[in-house]
């Protein structure tokens, strides 16, 4: 299920499954997956009807902007990381994570924040990804 679009591409791509979505047409497997993450998310409803106006927006989140393009195609990341469960161990820490917050969908959000600190700290160092940082911080999450 490897999907590695562009930026317009994404946003395209969730316009068209949340739309077709809401127009109760026929959607395919990874559609149906990000239209049920959306689905989720009622505060991005409104954004992914209106392609004309969101589709160049920039967030800002040095001003708190939370990017709901990013924040749902994350979801897609996690999603697909777990059912290959690469890098190997992501789908314990998921298990662990769904029973200490008692929803999938919090888990995710916190495995989101632990994605977030590995892809910053690989842009701040000018490297890869280094999946041993997630993987450290996920073995940290939901203890505190």
């Amino acid at each position: 299920m490897f999907f590695n679009p562009t930026r317009d591409e994404a946003r395209l791509f969730l316009f068209e499954a949340w739309r077709k979505r809401v127009s109760g047409e026929l959607l395919t497997p990874l559609e149906d997956l990000a239209a049920q993450l959306i689905s989720k998310h009622p505060e991005y409803h409104a954004i992914l009807q209106d392609k004309d106006r969101y589709q160049d927006r920039d967030y800002a989140p040095e001003q708190g902007e939370i990017n709901p393009f990013l924040h749902v195609m994350m979801h897609l990341t996690i999603e697909e990381q777990i059912s290959l469960d690469q890098p190997a161990g992501i789908r314990g820490h998921f298990t662990r994570l769904t029973h200490h917050f008692e929803s999938e969908h919090d888990a995710q959000h916190q495995m989101m924040e632990c994605l977030s600190e590995m892809i910053w700290q690989a842009q701040r160092q000018r490297t890869q990804p280094d999946a041993h940082v997630y993987l450290t911080c996920l073995a940290g999450a939901g203890l505190k």
